[in-house]
């Protein structure tokens, strides 16, 4: 939303007859060097047993109210940027059942651990709409909030997507978490797939993703520019997927 973080609490559940207290200390310091990198201070927290183990933290930063970028706020016309690969999910799923790469889940693992500080500092300078990040609900899912409402239509050129190395092979396979089926059915209604469309293809769509990168609604005329100056700052993977349109109104458009 164009928020800048500053401060934030710890939040635990930890089964501590089950686990050794030492996880517990290696999941506190790396929340800390996130934190430090995303320039946000600890304030304290809070700590409960549970049967199972809970990380998060609660955040609180600060923007300008004039400059608060929302979900609805589409313009027909505009290119949506999308800056970080689809997959955590099924590769999670994958490494849960011992059949990922070594190379997979340290590049996965990598990539959920990079903060989307870079890209929204970028974003800043371009004439952005609208903006949303990529997690649990998938991409269709998240880009399907952005459409309700907006008097406006999505089409995406799937091929233009970025998608992690391996993802179609596992979720060929079926490697699918249970999130994605959920996904599915609660959006599937404001989605039309091209009549050729692989059903794995779909399946990435939906998956529910971990610490996935941002959607960005740009003016078409700002567009290249932000991708290039995201490709700068190191945002490899950042993509134009697709574009708002006027018609048909509510609805998501894959090609």
């Amino acid at each position: 939303m164009g928020g800048v973080p500053k401060t934030a609490m710890n939040l635990v559940a930890f089964p501590a007859k089950e686990m050794d207290i030492s996880i517990l200390r290696r999941i506190i310091e790396g929340g800390l060097d996130k934190m430090r990198e995303a320039g946000v201070v600890l304030v304290g927290g809070h700590t409960v047993e549970d049967t199972e183990l809970k990380y998060g933290l609660s955040v609180t930063g600060f923007i300008h109210p004039d400059r608060v970028l929302l979900k609805k706020n589409l313009k027909v016309g505009d290119r949506l940027i999308l800056t970080k690969p689809l997959g955590t999910g099924i590769i999670s799923t994958a490494i849960k059942g011992g059949l990922a790469s070594k190379e997979i889940t340290e590049l996965v693992t990598r990539v959920m651990a990079t903060l989307n500080k870079d890209a929204a500092g970028v974003m800043e300078d371009y004439p952005v709409h609208a903006c949303t990040d990529i997690t649990g609900f998938g991409f269709l899912g998240h880009l399907a909030e952005m459409v309700v409402g907006s008097g406006c239509g999505v089409r995406i050129h799937a091929t233009s997507v970025p998608v992690f190395k391996e993802v179609l092979e596992y979720a060929a396979m079926g490697l699918l978490p249970g999130g994605a089926y959920k996904n599915r059915e609660f959006r599937q209604s404001m989605v039309d797939f091209a009549p050729n469309m692989d059903r794995t293809l779909q399946d990435v769509l939906f998956d529910p993703q971990t610490s996935g990168g941002l959607l960005i609604s740009v003016d078409r005329n700002g567009a290249q520019a932000l991708l290039n100056a995201l490709k700068a700052k190191g945002v490899r993977d950042a993509a134009v997927v697709g574009e708002v349109v006027a018609e048909p109104k509510g609805k998501i458009i894959v090609e």
